[in-house]
């Protein structure tokens, strides 16, 4: 199969995954909620611009999808079905549960349409260079097909199992990811009340063992007070919601995931909502602000 690909969802995500896929010389269609969002790309790489989910399907054997929710990834499904052939191939690069995967993956199947959950890490940083890491889902027959497509987009690609499978595993990174921003925006408060120079500490600590990529990559966001959206906080706390759902399901409660849920839900009602994660800092910055207002044992410095 050749792959003719068109993309579903042009998000900040989604735009620099369907700028590489036309890099490759592999995208033919788009469409977006926002349709001047769909206009605009399709003018930019010369591809078409579908009316609706359906348009792109009937043009695509392959269709990759990039929403934010699970309503919207059964939705766009459904909304798809009309238009896909025996054969093509849907490929969901969302972060929702492993059950809405199983089901896209049933409604697919009963139109002979293979299905992957490819969830993404590595940021718009990772979309826009084409670096990301996919997390993949479904037959292997299929993901052997789909292989050009996912190259594509990322440089780190790998197949974990049967349909939903992807989706655990970027479960698994989301809770990576909160423990690792909690733990670098507590660091950096910590280091700021200490008076240390941050910049000079970032470019040290983040060759030393506890570095991270959150933490060579979102520090800055810190030291600068500056929150631009990489990973937005309302789609992570989505995302740890679907983490929490998925551990109850084991009689678990995982203590990473509660606090920053709590914290999430404070940043939101403070209006933080659309910053990137590393606006977490605040809340522990606060700890200090809130420890010298107390009169705290450095309280004088």
């Amino acid at each position: 199969m050749t792959p003719v690909v068109g993309f579903v969802g042009l998000g900040a995500m989604g735009r620099g995954m369907a700028r590489n896929l036309h890099r490759a010389g592999l995208l033919q269609a788009v469409w977006n909620r926002t349709a001047d969002h769909g206009r605009n790309l399709a003018n930019e790489l010369q591809v078409a611009c579908a009316d609706d989910p359906g348009g792109v399907a009937a043009r695509c054997n392959v269709v990759v999808l990039c929403v934010s929710a699970d309503a919207d990834v059964l939705e766009m499904v459904d909304a798809m079905l009309p238009g896909l052939k025996p054969g093509s191939i849907v490929i969901d690069c969302s972060t929702v549960s492993a059950d809405t995967a199983r089901e896209a993956a049933r409604r697919l199947a009963e139109r002979s349409v293979d299905f992957l959950d490819a969830p993404v890490s590595g940021g718009v940083e990772g979309a826009n260079k084409g670096t990301l890491a996919i997390m993949v889902g479904g037959s292997e027959a299929a993901f052997e097909r789909a292989r050009p497509v996912l190259a594509a987009m990322g440089s780190t690609i790998t197949r974990f199992g049967a349909s939903g499978a992807g989706q655990a595993a970027k479960a698994t990174n989301q809770i990576m990811c909160a423990g690792i921003i909690q733990a670098v925006a507590e660091a950096m408060a910590f280091a700021k009340a200490e008076g240390l120079p941050l910049e000079a500490l970032i470019d040290t600590l983040g060759k030393g063992a506890g570095s991270s990529w959150y933490f060579v990559h979102r520090a800055p966001n810190m030291v600068r007070n500056a929150y631009p959206p990489g990973f937005r906080v309302r789609l992570h706390e989505k995302d740890l919601r679907i983490c929490r759902e998925m551990a109850a399901r084991h009689g678990v409660q995982l203590p990473v995931v509660e606090m920053t849920l709590l914290h999430y839900r404070r940043l939101i009602e403070q209006g933080h909502g659309d910053e990137d994660i590393s606006t977490l800092f605040r809340i522990k910055d606060a700890l200090f602000d809130a420890e010298s207002t107390a009169g705290g044992p450095d309280s004088s410095r």
